[in-house]
């Protein structure tokens, strides 16, 4: 039998805790806010529909971001998280149910496709972690009892139902006075059985604190070529003039250090090279700074809520010796990605008369870059 999934994805609650002005799904994380994320991961075509919950005040907002994903809807949540599932069942039209927390945007297709096949298989399916840490019950600051580790677990979301199982449970919780649960499966549990676990993932986070935003890096690669040739008794890497017999041949000034460490930064980010943005047809860039290049593109990172953590990149020259010149390249660019020199690295090596570089013919740079969220 062929049965039909909605995904619930919880949105209406305000994050006090991450410190926040504002919703902290609509917070930028990765480039993109934490909820478009959270979409993302369950816009594949085993999920039917997606009905995001919101508060009144992130109506628009919310409704607004919803419109960029198929099958994609908001519903007005309620005063707690509750609530706002119950409001969403009595929308959701599927024979199952996903609900999630929208502040786990790490889930992946696997845990989700994991948890439908619980469901059908089991009637419910609750996404769990073994529990690494020895976990203490406590009172008045003194320890109670401390529980055999092997028999807990951690609870995560997605939590998957019947929808007629799940809505029935919450029907019957709403009837009871000041009813509070932390969970679905806990009103599952009081009304219509046993949950059954399924894998989550230690990677399936929910994004909580203040610093759980600043824990998600990106990596990127980024490599430049450019040939000797042009008439001039330098050459320019990060910006720092390098006497030699000729200059590098480029629309701009050449500073293949600088255009590496350019691409490494935009990859990481997701975004396009530098071909794209700064390209060789454009007079404005002939040239150019390509540090003051690179500053654009650290700007073009900020904006998308990354700034650089790290930086590696290993020039590979036969000429000129670049030894001397290590630290205060090192030096500039630190200045213009805002680190400290010490995480920044410069390495320079010959190719050992091998091929273009070892016969003189050009330089070529590798870079490798690390972003971190801000």
């Amino acid at each position: 039998m062929k049965y039909t999934v909605c995904a619930i994805v919880c949105a209406a609650g305000k994050g006090f805790r991450a410190g926040f002005e504002k919703n902290k799904l609509l917070v930028s994380l990765g480039g993109d806010r934490v909820l478009k994320k959270t979409l993302s991961a369950f816009d594949f075509p085993a999920i039917d529909e997606i009905i995001v919950t919101a508060s009144a005040e992130d109506m628009n907002e919310i409704s607004a971001l919803c419109e960029v994903f198929d099958r994609t809807s908001a519903v007005l949540g309620g005063k707690t998280r509750s609530e706002s599932v119950f409001n969403a069942l009595k929308t959701a039209k599927s024979d199952i149910v996903l609900i999630h927390d929208g502040a786990r945007p790490f889930v992946t297709r696997e845990i989700i496709e994991g948890c439908i096949q619980s469901v059908k298989a089991f009637g419910s399916g609750i996404c769990s972690v073994p529990c690494s840490d020895t976990v203490a019950v406590h009172k008045d600051g003194k320890i109670t009892e401390v529980p055999d580790r092997e028999t807990l677990c951690t609870i995560q979301t997605p939590q998957g139902f019947f929808r007629e199982n799940i809505l029935s449970a919450y029907t019957r919780a709403f009837e009871k006075e000041n009813a509070s649960y932390t969970d679905d499966s806990s009103v599952f549990a009081q009304f219509c059985g046993t949950p059954r676990l399924c894998a989550g993932a230690r990677d399936n986070i929910k994004l909580t604190y203040s610093e759980d935003f600043r824990s998600v890096a990106r990596c990127g690669f980024g490599v430049d070529t450019h040939a000797f040739g042009k008439d001039q008794p330098y050459i320019v890497l990060a910006g720092v003039k390098i006497p030699s017999d000729s200059g590098l041949i480029a629309h701009s000034d050449g500073d293949v250090l600088a255009h590496a460490v350019m691409d490494a930064l935009l990859s990481a980010a997701g975004l396009r090279d530098i071909g794209f943005y700064f390209p060789d047809s454009n007079e404005k860039w002939k040239n150019a700074d390509s540090m003051k290049m690179l500053e654009s593109v650290v700007g073009m990172l900020n904006e998308r809520g990354y700034a650089v953590q790290n930086l590696s990149v290993a020039v590979q020259a036969e000429k000129p010796r670049l030894a001397k010149y290590i630290d205060e390249m090192k030096n500039a660019l630190a200045n213009t990605l805002k680190l400290d020199p010490t995480a920044v690295g410069i390495s320079a090596g010959t190719n050992e008369g091998l091929g273009y570089v070892g016969e003189g013919k050009g330089i070529t740079v590798n870079a490798y870059a690390l972003l971190r969220n801000i």
